[in-house]
């Protein structure tokens, strides 16, 4: 079958591990469902992979790709959830702390087809396009948990979103606005500012830019670049979110100002499979949809990657596969 898959890492150049080809299509297992992959999206964790993070060197090749849509053996069209947590776990599969994605104990989504455990199947609401829903697993998912289940502030409040380009962030400015949050947005970039306003942002400010008034909550999957401005832009007693950090950790905690300004540090990661379908249904409640950068043919991928690594994405790259 066609894929997309790591064929050896490359920490300087991740691109040169990528390779397009074929790879066996995995043998059948028990507890396993056979989904035929429609659409797959890109995210961060697939460079990471490249690079050689979280995954072992005897794991290659290994198939990428965490985020799908598609039909599984009995037709039903679903959504992939891609958090893989141990058979005798009960209950948000987050916590479990052996627990995997997909391209890491198990093949990816970029594939024609791939196995999942069949409780990881969230079935695909029909006014959803297979592009859309691809988008949905990882980046919304998260954004869609830090908002709604981690975050202590209510609709009408004023939140900061670091960062205007990426899938996580383009999911918070859309999901945060269309649910009454008074959204603002940084980006150094003047096109991703505008696009940002498109999107549902308020206002939008370069990075590091004092604020007109300090926020309740920020969300941050930045890290190192933006985590000193995250917590000067909280008022007192307000929260900052972090789901990650594409640019490196933070080289200090600042803790002299979290402890005196009372300010909490609210750590987020991916989210439950009941959270995708909730958030699957939200987006056909209100007509929110992912923001798509680019769509490629699976055989394109290559493309998609490195628009990732450029940085000149703006919400989602999809990759289409054969029906």
């Amino acid at each position: 079958m066609r894929a997309v898959y790591a064929e050896h890492f490359n920490t300087e150049d991740p691109l040169a591990g990528l390779t397009v080809g074929t790879q066996p299509e995995s043998a059948p297992r028990s507890g396993l469902r056979r989904v035929r992959v429609r659409a797959s999206a890109l995210n961060h964790h697939d460079l990471f992979s490249l690079r050689g993070i979280g995954l072992k060197e005897d794991s290659l090749p290994m198939i990428l790709g965490c985020d799908a849509a598609g039909v599984d053996d009995d037709g039903n069209e679903v959504i992939v959830h891609s958090v893989i947590s141990t058979d005798q776990w009960r209950g948000d599969e987050t916590l479990d702390p052996r627990r995997s994605l997909l391209s890491e104990s198990l093949p990816g989504t970029m594939a024609d087809v791939v196995w999942v455990p069949e409780r990881n199947l969230v079935p695909k609401p029909p006014e959803l396009s297979f592009e859309e829903a691809a988008c949905l697993p990882t980046s919304w998912l998260t954004a869609y948990r830090m908002l709604f289940s981690v975050a202590p502030a209510a609709p009408g409040s004023t939140v900061l979103v670091q960062g205007a380009g990426g899938g996580v962030a383009t999911a918070l400015i859309s999901l945060a606005s269309a649910s009454g949050y008074r959204v603002w947005v940084t980006s150094r970039s003047a096109d991703k500012q505008k696009l940002a306003v498109e999107l549902g942002a308020s206002q939008v400010f370069d990075d590091g830019e004092r604020l007109p008034e300090r926020v309740d909550v920020v969300f941050d999957s930045v890290g190192e670049a933006t985590w000193s401005h995250s917590l000067k832009s909280l008022r007192p007693g307000g929260a900052v979110v972090t789901c990650g950090a594409t640019s490196g950790p933070a080289p200090s905690a600042e803790l002299n100002r979290v402890f005196f300004l009372q300010l909490k540090v609210l750590g987020s990661t991916m989210g439950t499979r009941q959270e995708l379908g909730r958030l699957a249904q939200f987006l056909v409640g209100t007509g929110v949809r992912p923001r798509i950068d680019s769509v490629w043919p699976l055989e394109d991928a290559h493309e998609g990657f490195r628009r990732m690594l450029d940085g000149s994405v703006f919400g989602k790259v999809v990759f289409t596969h054969q029906a």
